[in-house]
């Protein structure tokens, strides 16, 4: 499972999964580094177990490694929150 301390809770990462025989893709946004998600991704294909993601609101997502079709990482932007001036 990957770690959540705060130290390792760098920016937000948006995951794509892709899953053998599912049409959607899981979407999950994570303050994990790509660099732990990674890490725990090649950990978990490794042993045939789950490869188990902490999402930003402490929730998990888990899928077993063998179904994993494909994983995409990006960053992403910060959200602003209330509204913009306009010119």
């Amino acid at each position: 499972m990957l770690p959540s301390t705060d130290e390792e809770r760098e920016r937000a990462v948006e995951v794509k999964i892709g899953i053998q025989s599912i049409s959607r893709e899981l979407i999950v946004e994570t303050n994990v580094s790509a660099e732990k998600i990674e890490s725990s991704l090649a950990e978990a294909l490794a042993s045939g177990g789950l490869f188990v993601l902490l999402d930003d609101k402490d929730g998990k997502v888990i899928v077993p490694a063998d179904k994993i079709g494909y994983v995409e990482f990006s960053g992403v932007e910060q959200r602003q929150v209330g509204f913009g001036q306009h010119l």
